[in-house]
């Protein structure tokens, strides 16, 4: 059982954040460690308050764990501020310099469903400039992937024009075996919200694959893209290629969704371990 970390939010109400991320990992075979960055105080009814963690704990928490437990994969989620932004950056950084290329994807959580910021001004500038080269793949919604490259994004040929524009804005260069490659970043971007809601993927390779979604009537709701990339970044570690990876985490998703019993009065959450239960 290989072992994945995520760098996440705090949802008591487990819809998303550490918790979903660890169901996710769960249900897929995978043991997961996690190292949190905000405590929120949030319901099936929306988010409440954030009380970001600082960058000082963020930073001995990843240090710790990681000389115990290695990650053979790495999902970022909600960051809250600047400095955690760059405690992220930091310790990437030296996986990067100290071991092999493990997959690393970053959702990232700009603002919650009930309208919270979730990320401060300072922080997405740092994402977009600093952390976003160390990554290997991003997974935003419309609206992250707009507020990503500062362009509109409300229809289907905008969500396939940002993420290419997006890809072509971030490259990054590694040195394998003393040579440097460029390589580029890849892009699962969500089309939610959008009707059909298909999802756009641009594989580092430059590759270009429409992902047919369909609606599906429910209001357990909550966490539906942070799950999508836990369980995108569970298919990468566990072998999928690109693609297959994906359309995976899109069925699992899907299969979360449909067989999700609502709790609460709000969104409640999915049913992240219902491979498990079956």
């Amino acid at each position: 059982m290989q072992t994945v970390l995520t760098i996440a939010g705090f949802d008591p109400s487990s819809g998303a954040g550490v918790t979903a991320d660890l169901m996710v990992f769960a249900a897929h075979g995978l043991f997961g460690a996690s190292a949190i960055t905000a405590l929120t105080v949030q319901s099936t009814l929306g988010v409440r308050a954030v009380h970001p963690i600082s960058a000082e704990i963020l930073c001995e928490t990843l240090n710790y764990l990681h000389a115990d437990l290695p990650p053979a994969g790495i999902k970022i989620g909600m960051l809250a501020t600047a400095a955690n932004v760059a405690a992220v950056c930091s310790y990437i950084e030296q996986l990067r310099q100290s071991e092999s290329r493990i997959p690393i994807v970053l959702d990232p959580i700009l603002i919650s469903s009930s309208g919270r910021e979730l990320l401060d001004a300072e922080g997405l500038i740092a994402l977009r400039e600093h952390l976003l080269p160390l990554v290997d793949w991003v997974t935003p919604n419309i609206a992250e992937l707009a507020a990503l490259t500062c362009t509109p994004v409300t229809r289907r040929e905008d969500l396939a024009h940002a993420s290419i524009a997006l890809q072509s804005q971030v490259r990054y260069m590694e040195q394998i075996a003393d040579k440097d490659f460029v390589r580029q970043l890849g892009i699962l971007a969500t089309g939610g919200h959008l009707d059909p809601p298909d999802d756009f993927l641009v594989t580092p390779t430059g590759e270009q694959l429409w992902l047919p979604g369909q609606r599906i009537l429910t209001r357990a709701t909550h966490g539906t893209g942070c799950a999508l990339s836990s369980a995108f970044l569970s298919r990468l570690v566990l072998g999928d290629p690109p693609a297959e990876a994906a359309r995976a985490a899109k069925q699992y998703v899907a299969a979360a969704l449909e067989s999700a019993m609502p709790r609460g009065s709000g969104h409640s959450s999915m049913n992240h371990l219902w491979n498990l239960s079956n």
